[in-house]
């Protein structure tokens, strides 16, 4: 087992774990003793893992020092491997739900998604409470004539050129073409104009995370050679459906540089502040997309999710974060960078926003007979659910869910692996220097796992798929925090070449991983802020397909926590963005 190896665990067959609340199974926290390192010292620490001979050896004491080889590679697994996260089809019956027609238009399926929207909450609790806007805010607001989008659009680069000055240096956008955006208000505006909008979405500004294909931007997934590697050739599968229902699509939002890291953090296109706090971090790696919403640029964004890099940031930057089942939403025209566990995800003010913007980019492209039903949520039914089991993911209470930092740790192999893997044609003859200096770090140590280790990984997914799949015989859904810390300290540091924070960086993966490493549907919501008013967000995961039961359930919790800011504020609530933007209707 080598010279510096402790024995490897050897795991009892799954079917034998009690996954009970009274389980003995003993939970291992994450073995991250490592200090913050940034500047300077990243640079060093760079250097001494690409030498020749010493950089290998350093990998692997690494590697046991986090358990990766005790738990993972040389430990013994009795279940065969499972290389892929998908679930076919069981009609498993949902209360209060729509289910749409086959074949619907992207266009009919957001009518559908509409009518299923309650009255304005806001209305209902306290006259005067000042939000953001919603999609409906705007769609009635251009149809009413109260405002257009053109100069909604005008607005919005007013504001993205403000936060993008020295002043605040907000770090939102990647890239963001006034010339495009205008054109698109122009055509919305004209629609409105002849009474002819073609959906509930048209005019209304939608960001894309720049790792997802959409004209006419180059797609960098946050790097510098990329965008001109990999040419961008037509919007991808979840872009085409929001730009047939008339959104503007307002830019590619920053991300970490090639989805590596969860702080948002980025050398090349600037660090990503979070709107309630400019000195924390917005998460990442879909902190452009979870920032733009909750500063109130746009009320719905797509990210992408390979280990929480949906609902990660949107959690610390107190917005809905809404990761379908695996299948559900296309990834062609996504990135490549971690096949078996990433797909598209969606960022919002509001439950009811993700409702739409999920009924629009939903992919219905399967033949008939492979295509899972869609149901939508009936969010304007009284009460909208009950009667639901929650499991709470802690062993105290209802369940136990077992091998927890044994399943992050086979999820980063899996997902370290597929992104060098897939990076490896561009990788081999670009210069390193092209990179910044924590993704090669993420790149050494991805590159340095064994085919051993990758396969030990899948053998532990089928273990966690069968836990999971036990548990959901008793319980509806899965409750748990989203993440282990709220957003902390954005370090000047760190601006030029990144950070190494392993132990903040566990701490916000650690409730994400099932989502997909075992590809289930799950969304957050925010639920309250700690004692720096920073957003706290809670976690629903759900059975295959059960996306509305999970948006019938975070649509009660976004009531619930409202009313209860509400009564604290005395009937009035200052979003966190007034300061930042002052110019879009509704701030």
């Amino acid at each position: 087992m080598g010279l510096f190896s402790s024995p490897a665990k050897v795991y009892k067959p799954a079917a034998e774990v009690d996954l009970g609340p009274g389980s003995d199974e003993f939970y291992i926290s994450p073995n991250v003793k490592a200090p913050r390192v940034a500047g300077l010292l990243v640079k060093i620490f760079v250097w001494i893992l690409e030498m020749p001979i010493i950089g290998p050896m350093m990998l692997y004491i690494l590697k046991k020092d986090n358990l990766i080889n005790k738990l993972v590679q040389d430990a013994d697994i009795p279940e065969p491997p499972l290389f892929t996260a998908t679930h076919s089809w069981e009609d498993t019956p949902e209360q209060n739900v729509s289910l749409t027609k086959p074949d619907l238009s992207p266009a009919e399926r957001v009518q559908e998604a509409v009518s299923c929207l309650p009255a304005r909450l806001e209305a209902t609790l306290a006259d005067g409470a000042l939000k953001r806007w919603t999609i409906m805010d705007f769609s009635n607001a251009y149809r009413s004539g109260e405002t257009t989008p053109v100069e909604v659009a005008k607005r919005f680069l007013a504001a993205v050129k403000e936060c993008s000055g020295p002043g605040l240096n907000m770090a939102f956008f990647i890239s963001c073409d006034p010339e495009d955006v205008m054109k698109q208000a122009e055509q919305s505006t004209r629609r409105y104009q002849q009474g002819a909008p073609l959906s509930a979405l048209d005019g209304v500004l939608v960001a894309v995370k720049d790792e997802i294909d959409c004209l006419p931007y180059p797609t960098t997934g946050g790097t510098r050679w990329l965008g001109g590697a990999r040419p961008c050739a037509a919007d991808a599968a979840c872009v085409a459906p929001l730009r047939a229902c008339g959104a503007v699509l307002a830019g590619k939002a920053n991300m970490h540089e090639l989805g590596a890291g969860t702080s948002g953090i980025n050398p090349h296109h600037g660090s990503t502040r979070n709107p309630y706090n400019v000195g924390k971090v917005a998460g990442g790696s879909s902190s452009g997309s979870a920032a733009v919403v909750c500063a109130g640029l746009c009320p719905v964004a797509l990210g992408v999710d390979g280990g929480g890099s949906v609902r990660m940031p949107a959690a610390l930057c107190g917005v809905v974060g809404f990761k379908p089942t695996a299948g559900r939403l296309s990834n062609q025209g996504v990135l490549p960078l971690n096949w078996t566990v990433g797909m598209p995800g969606i960022l919002a003010g509001t439950v009811e926003d993700a409702l739409i913007a999920y009924s629009a980019i939903v992919d219905q492209s399967q033949p008939s007979y492979l295509r899972p039903e869609l149901n939508l949520p009936l969010l304007n039914s009284t009460p909208s659910i009950s009667n639901v089991k929650l499991a709470k993911s802690a062993k105290t209470v209802e369940v136990t869910i077992p091998e927890i930092e044994e399943m992050r740790l086979a999820h980063y192999v899996t997902i370290g692996s597929e992104c060098t893997t897939s990076l490896a044609k561009y990788l081999d003859n670009l210069k390193r220097s092209e990179i910044g200096w924590d993704a090669r770090v993420a790149l050494s140590v991805y590159g340095s796992f064994s085919s051993r280790a990758y396969l030990n990984s899948q053998r532990l997914r089928n273990r966690q798929m069968y836990f999971h799949k036990q548990i959901f015989k008793t319980a509806d859904v899965i409750v748990s925090p989203m993440t282990g810390v709220t957003a902390y300290t954005l370090q000047d540091d760190a601006f030029q070449t990144g950070e190494l924070d392993y132990i903040n960086g566990a701490a916000l993966v650690r409730y994400s991983i099932a989502g997909n490493f075992l590809g289930l549907p799950a969304i957050t919501v925010m639920v309250g802020h700690d004692k720096e008013g920073l957003p706290i967000g809670l976690q629903f995961i759900g059975r295959p397909w059960s996306e509305a039961t999970l948006l019938h359930i975070a649509f009660a919790m976004q009531a619930r926590s409202l009313r209860q800011d509400l009564q604290k504020a005395g009937g009035f609530l200052q979003p966190p963005e007034e300061r930042l933007i002052k110019g879009i209707p509704g701030n």
